[in-house]
C-alpha cells in the first residue's frame, strides 16, 4: 500500500508511475474521494457544536428559561451529523477499496516498456551445452526415464499436477537441501519451516489479496494454501515493531506452493513449468530504508549462486514497467536456458518493495530507541524454484544415450549417484 501522504502532497508521482506501468487506474476518482473524505471529517466540528449547544440547553433549563430554539438547532445538527456520518462511512469504504488496488511506485531504474518483449537483458552466465543430437524437453526425458509421472498425478488430482518418482523425487529433494544449506551456511539466512496455509490478513499483507484471489486455492475454513513462502515469511513479523539493531533480517524457507494459474490455459501446459503445485526455496529480507538497491543486488547474487553451483546457463533480466507485478517497485528475473524447449525460462524473480508490504502487514521499526516507529522495507526472491531447476537439469545434462548426468554438486545429496538411468536398469 502506498503512503497516503503521497496522494495528498505529490499525486503527480503516482500518476507518473501508473503511466510507466501502463496501468489503467482512475487516479482522479481517488483524489476526489480523498477531498470529499476530508470535507466529511468536519463532522467532528459539528459534534463539538452539538455538545456545546447541549450544555447551553442544560444551563438554561436549570435556570428555568426557554431552550426550544437551541433544541431545534441541536435536532438539525443531529440530522446533519447522521447524514454526514453515513456518507463518510460510504466514502471511507470506497476510498480504502481503491487505495489497496494502486500498484507500488516504480523504482527510477526500472526500464521503460509496455510488455515482456521490452524487458532488458543485463548479462548471461555460462555456455549453453552443445549437443550432437536433438535435445529433448524435460517432460519427455522424465517420462522416458520413469522419474516423472503426470498421468497418475492427474488421476490423483487433476491436470497440471506432476509426480516425481524414484531418482526424480530424490533429485528434487536434493535440490531443496542444496539450496537451504547454501543460503543458511554461506549467505547467512535463518531457515524457517512455516505453515503451508495462511489467513486472509497475511495474504493482504503481501498484496495477494484482494487483487489475486482468483489465483489462490481456498479451504472451506477460510484459509488459503500458500502460493509462495513469501506469504508466511513476510508476515513473520506482522504487526510488530522490530529492534533497529537486528536489521537487516534474512530468512529462507522451503514450502510447496499452490496456484490455480487462472487465465494461464495453454501457456507451457506440459512438464514442470506451469503447474498447480510446485516446490520452492524462498529468500526474504527485512531491511532499513535506503539500503534496498545494495541488499537486492546481494539477494539476486545469492540466487545466482545456486545456478552457477549446478552449472546451469542463465541470464539476468530487468523487468520493464509494463511487465512489473502489482507489489514490487523493482524486479530482476533469472532465466535458465532450457535446450529442449529452445528458450530461456524464468527460474527466480527477485524484487524489492520499499514499505509497500510493510504498510499492509503493519511491520515497523524504531530508527533509535526513542524515535517514532517507521515502516521497514522488504524484499524477496526465489532461491530457487525447485521443479524448474529439476527440469533445467534434465534438459542441460541429458545424454545421447537417453540418460541424465547428475550435477556434481548434487551427488553427495543423492548417495553418490552419478547418472540417472531408466527405472529398473
Amino acid at each position: 500500500m502506498i503512503d497516503r501522504a503521497l496522494l495528498r502532497e505529490s499525486p503527480e508521482v503516482i500518476r507518473a508511475s501508473l503511466a510507466r506501468r501502463h496501468f489503467d487506474y482512475d487516479l482522479d476518482a481517488l483524489i476526489g474521494l480523498e477531498a470529499r473524505r476530508r470535507e466529511l471529517l468536519q463532522v467532528e466540528s459539528l459534534r463539538a457544536q452539538r455538545n456545546d449547544l447541549s450544555k447551553q440547553i442544560g444551563q438554561i433549563m436549570r435556570e428555568g428559561g426557554n431552550a426550544d430554539e437551541l433544541k431545534a438547532q441541536v435536532h438539525a445538527l443531529a440530522e446533519q451529523i447522521t447524514a454526514q456520518e453515513a456518507e463518510l462511512a460510504e466514502v471511507d469504504a470506497e476510498f480504502e477499496q481503491m487505495m489497496v488496488t494502486i500498484p507500488n511506485i516504480l523504482h527510477e531504474a526500472v526500464p521503460e516498456g509496455a510488455a515482456e518483449e521490452e524487458n532488458v537483458e543485463l548479462y548471461c552466465w555460462g555456455e549453453p551445452p552443445a549437443f550432437d543430437f536433438e535435445p529433448q524437453p524435460h517432460w519427455e526425458i522424465g517420462e522416458r526415464l520413469g522419474i516423472l509421472d503426470p498421468e497418475r498425478a492427474a488421476k490423483m488430482a487433476q491436470a497440471r499436477f506432476v509426480m516425481d518418482v524414484g531418482a526424480g523425487a530424490g533429485m528434487e529433494r536434493a535440490l531443496i537441501n542444496l539450496m537451504l544449506d547454501t543460503h543458511t551456511r554461506q549467505h547467512g539466512y535463518t531457515e524457517v519451516f512455516p505453515p503451508f496455509l495462511a489467513n486472509e490478513r497475511s495474504l493482504f499483507g503481501t498484496g495477494n489479496l484482494p487483487k489475486f484471489e482468483d489465483d489462490l486455492f481456498k479451504t472451506r475454513e477460510g484459509l488459503y494454501l500458500v502460493p509462495t513462502a513469501e506469504v508466511p515469511l513476510t508476515n513473520l513479523h506482522q504487526d510488530e515493531i522490530l529492534d533497529c539493531s537486528n536489521l537487516p533480517l534474512y530468512y529462507t524457507a522451503y514450502t510447496p506452493c499452490f496456484r490455480s494459474e487462472a487465465g494461464a490455459a495453454g501457456r507451457e501446459s506440459r512438464g514442470l513449468i506451469r503447474v498447480h503445485q510446485f516446490h520452492k526455496v524462498e529468500l526474504m529480507k527485512y531491511i532499513k530504508p535506503g539500503s534496498g538497491d545494495e541488499e537486492l543486488e546481494k539477494l539476486v547474487k545469492n540466487a545466482e549462486t545456486i545456478l552457477e553451483t549446478l552449472g546451469l546457463p542463465y541470464r539476468r533480466v530487468a523487468l520493464c514497467g509494463g511487465d512489473m507485478g502489482f507489489q514490487p517497485r523493482q524486479t530482476f528475473d533469472l532465466e535458465v536456458w532450457m535446450p529442449g524447449m529452445g528458450k530461456y525460462v524464468e527460474i527466480s524473480s527477485c524484487s524489492q518493495y520499499g514499505d509497500f508490504q510493510a504498510r499492509r502487514a503493519g511491520i515497523r521499526y524504531r530508527p533509535t530507541p526513542e524515535a517514532k516507529p517507521e515502516y521497514v522495507h522488504t524484499m524477496n526472491g526465489s532461491g530457487l524454484a525447485c521443479g524448474r531447476t529439476f527440469a533445467a537439469i534434465l534438459e542441460n545434462y541429458q545424454t545421447k544415450e537417453g540418460t541424465v548426468v547428475v550435477p556434481e554438486a548434487l551427488r553427495g545429496y543423492m548417495g553418490g549417484l552419478v547418472e540417472v538411468l531408466p527405472r529398473g536398469v
